[in-house]
């Protein structure tokens, strides 16, 4: 079975990936950097290439929620990835093509269904993406994460897998290296990082490792340069609190499971995805969404967590140094108020085996 899997996100991605039979063939499709006109290499791209699995860069287009230097030629690379990826999947001669949605993923899925290839896409979040929502029209199969997506699809191709949890999330792979005694506090900005977290945390950082370990992810975009500015503020510390600042533009995904187990506490965006992890191991979080995301998602994706009893949510508009730090030193201080509520189940067994099982049913029907 030769599958492509076009690019959107990578957790998902992962987790199927890790679950397919030895003898399945992966190409993945996806961008070589993280944002456009930025020369930072992009998570799915090293993480990709150093399992040796094929990677074909797609060099495509997105619709802007805003309009930046960047809009005009970004809107222009949409055709040229819809003729790129048919060019390469007549190239490769897949079985099928599985989609996780994002602008990456659309103009694959898309020439798939033009070159009738078997396609399957996979929604994670709690609504309904836009790229899924266009390719829905002409997919073959739909795989959804929660019920509450069920409305925005057609209802006799769409089928609840759930959301699948990487393995290094279920079951760490590799451990991370450190000895501390105080509470452990992972703060991350997703794949990319995020500027806006990076500034409230060397704002109050000093403050911070008064009272804990801090393990941070920076993200290692060249415009802002984060990375290498909280590095030198790391070098200005003293040498206890020195060794209790870990700073990092990534940190793998097989050592990722370790950091959240034995955190007490996560500070992070609100993707999907992110979230998921953080019910799955009802695990404290600070959420603090995105505020430019499509209708909200991410604020919805945060809220959902806080009404399940794991967390707090604070709009990055409100946020300063001081009431961030604030707001970590209270929630520490209640940490065990924070517990998952429900006994609802968010996470069907065996998610990544039933869209593999998706993904070779389309394939056997076609042929």
């Amino acid at each position: 079975m030769r599958i492509v899997i076009a690019g959107g996100h990578l957790t998902p991605a992962l987790s199927v990936i890790e679950a397919l039979p030895k003898e399945a063939e992966v190409i993945y499709l996806g961008r070589k950097y993280s944002l456009e006109g930025d020369s930072a290499i992009s998570l799915e791209y090293e993480t990709i290439t150093e399992k040796s699995i094929p990677f074909v860069i797609l060099k495509t287009g997105r619709i802007q929620r805003s309009l930046t230097r960047h809009t005009i030629p970004s809107l222009a690379k949409i055709p040229v990835g819809f003729g790129q990826a048919m060019i390469i999947l007549k190239k490769i001669k897949p079985d099928v093509v599985l989609g996780f949605g994002g602008y990456i993923s659309f103009p694959v899925i898309f020439a798939a269904s033009v070159l009738r290839i078997p396609t399957v896409i996979h929604e994670q979040t709690l609504e309904a993406g836009a790229a899924n929502k266009f390719a829905s029209k002409f997919v073959d199969k739909i795989c959804i994460s929660f019920e509450s997506s069920l409305k925005y699809f057609p209802k006799e191709k769409t089928i609840l897998t759930g959301n699948p949890i990487r393995k290094s999330i279920s079951g760490p792979i590799e451990t991370i290296d450190i000895k501390t005694d105080y509470p452990i506090i992972y703060i991350t900005g997703g794949s990319t990082g995020s500027h806006a977290i990076n500034l409230l945390v060397s704002g109050c950082l000093a403050k911070l490792l008064d009272k804990y370990t801090v393990i941070h992810q920076t993200g290692d975009t060249q415009e802002f340069k984060d990375f290498d500015r909280l590095s030198i503020l790391k070098e200005g510390l003293n040498n206890n609190k020195r060794d209790k600042y870990i700073i990092s533009k990534f940190f793998s995904p097989e050592v990722v499971g370790d950091i959240l187990m034995r955190s007490s506490l996560v500070v992070t965006r609100a993707g999907i995805n992110t979230v998921s992890e953080l019910i799955y191991l009802e695990k404290p979080s600070l959420l603090i969404p995105i505020p430019t995301t499509q209708r909200n998602e991410q604020l919805k994706n945060a809220q959902f967590l806080k009404r399940l009893g794991l967390g707090e949510v604070i709009e990055q508009k409100n946020l300063t140094s001081d009431e961030f730090l604030k707001v970590i030193n209270k929630m520490t201080a209640n940490i065990k108020n924070y517990k998952l509520k429900s006994d609802d189940k968010y996470f069907p067994k065996n998610a990544a085996a039933k869209i593999i099982d998706v993904i070779y049913a389309a394939a056997k029907n076609n042929h």
